[in-house]
C-alpha cells in the first residue's frame, strides 16, 4: 500500500513538472538555410500594445508581405509556415498576431477600446515599422476572412504603405454573405438527409436576413463551405499545441483572445459591413476566393468587387477550394504571387 502511495506521489510530481514544462517551454519557428534569409519570432511593441510577429524568407531583400489573420481572434502563426514554405522563397512573410489574440492576448491588458478602427491603426503602425526594419518603401498586404476588413480599410487609409492589396476570403455585404451560407448549409443538409440540421437553419432565416447574427460555423465547417482540401486550420488546439510557435500558456491565451475578440468584433461587421466603408482603392486590388467558400460568400464577394473603382483589379476564382485558397492550393496561389509580383 505504502509502495502505491508513492507512485501516485511520483505520478503526480512528474504531470506537475510536465504540465509546467508545457506552459512555459520556449518557442521558436524553425531557421532557414540562406545566405541572407531571416526567420523570427519575438514580441514587438506596436501601438502601445506588445504584439508578437514572425518574420520568415530565404532572402531579406525579396519582395515583403504582410499577412493579417482572419477570426476575429484566430491567428495563423502555429500553421503558417507549414503552408507558406514556397512563398517564403521569393518572398519575406510577415505574420503577427494582432492585439487581443493569440500571444499577443495578455490577461490583465486593458482590452476595453478593442475595435475594428484600433486594429486598422495597430496595423498601419506594424506597416512603418515592418518597412523600416526591412528596408522597404512599400508591402503588399494580404487580409484573409475577417482580416480583410482590417486591412482593406488599412489600404484605403494609407495607400502610400503599400504595392498592393489581397483580400483571400474577402469580406462583403455581411448579411448577404450569412444569407448565401444559409442557404448552401441547409440545400446540404437536405442532400445529407440531415432533418434536424435543416430544421435547425430554417429557424434562423428571419434573424440571419435581419443582420442580427451569422450562420452557425458548425454547419458551414460540417457540409464543406470551409475547407475541402484540407483539415480546417483554425481552433485546432491540439495542432497549435504541437507547433513549435505556440506552447500551452499560448493555446490558452489563444482560447480566451478567442472569445473575447468574437464576442467584441463581430457586432461591427454585422451593422457596418465593408461596402459601407470602402468603395475606393488607390492601389492594384485583387480578390482570391475559393468556389466553395461559403464562410465570406464568393458571390457576394464578387458583386463587392464588381462595385469596387480602383486603378487596377482582378477577381480570381480557386476552383478546388473554399476559404482557405491560399493553402488548399499553395502551389497555385505561389505561382499567381510570382506572376504578378516577381519582375
Amino acid at each position: 500500500m505504502k509502495n502505491v502511495k508513492k507512485l501516485i506521489k511520483y505520478i503526480g510530481i512528474i504531470s506537475l513538472i510536465l504540465l509546467i514544462i508545457a506552459l512555459f517551454s520556449p518557442t521558436w519557428t524553425s531557421p532557414i538555410k540562406a545566405d541572407n534569409s531571416i526567420s523570427a519570432l519575438e514580441k514587438v511593441e506596436i501601438n502601445g500594445s506588445s504584439h508578437e510577429i514572425m518574420i520568415r524568407g530565404h532572402d531579406k531583400d525579396n519582395p515583403v508581405i504582410i499577412f493579417v489573420h482572419g477570426g476575429p481572434g484566430c491567428p495563423e502563426i502555429p500553421y503558417a509556415d507549414k503552408y507558406q514554405d514556397l512563398l517564403e522563397t521569393n518572398f519575406t512573410v510577415v505574420n503577427y498576431d494582432q492585439r487581443a489574440s493569440g500571444k499577443s492576448y495578455h490577461f490583465f491588458e486593458d482590452y476595453s477600446n478593442l475595435s475594428s478602427d484600433l486594429l486598422v491603426q495597430d496595423l498601419l503602425a506594424m506597416t512603418d515599422y515592418i518597412s523600416e526594419r526591412l528596408g522597404k518603401e512599400k508591402i503588399i498586404l494580404i487580409g484573409h476572412s475577417y482580416g480583410t476588413y482590417i486591412a482593406m480599410q488599412a489600404a484605403h487609409e494609407a495607400p502610400e504603405k503599400y504595392e498592393a492589396y489581397i483580400g483571400i476570403g474577402q469580406m462583403s455585404d455581411t448579411t448577404e454573405s450569412e444569407i448565401d451560407s444559409l442557404n448552401y448549409s441547409i440545400n446540404q443538409a437536405q442532400k445529407a438527409g440531415n432533418v434536424d440540421d435543416v430544421s435547425s437553419l430554417k429557424g434562423l432565416t428571419e434573424k440571419i436576413k435581419n443582420g442580427d447574427t451569422f450562420t452557425p460555423r458548425n454547419y458551414v465547417m460540417k457540409y464543406g463551405g470551409a475547407s475541402r482540401l484540407i483539415d480546417n486550420p483554425d481552433g485546432d488546439n491540439i495542432g497549435i499545441l504541437f507547433s513549435s510557435e505556440y506552447n500551452l500558456l499560448d493555446v490558452v491565451r489563444y482560447n480566451f483572445g478567442l472569445a473575447h475578440s468574437q464576442n467584441t468584433l463581430l457586432k461591427e461587421v454585422l451593422k457596418k459591413p465593408l461596402p459601407n466603408i470602402v468603395m475606393e482603392l488607390k492601389i492594384p486590388c485583387y480578390f482570391i476566393m475559393g468556389k466553395y467558400d461559403y464562410m465570406t460568400s464568393s458571390h457576394a464577394a464578387e458583386k463587392y468587387f464588381n462595385m469596387i473603382e480602383a486603378n487596377k483589379k482582378e477577381f480570381i476564382t480557386f476552383e478546388q477550394s473554399a476559404h482557405y485558397p491560399q493553402l488548399e492550393e499553395k502551389e497555385k496561389f505561389y505561382k499567381w504571387m510570382c506572376d504578378t509580383f516577381i519582375k
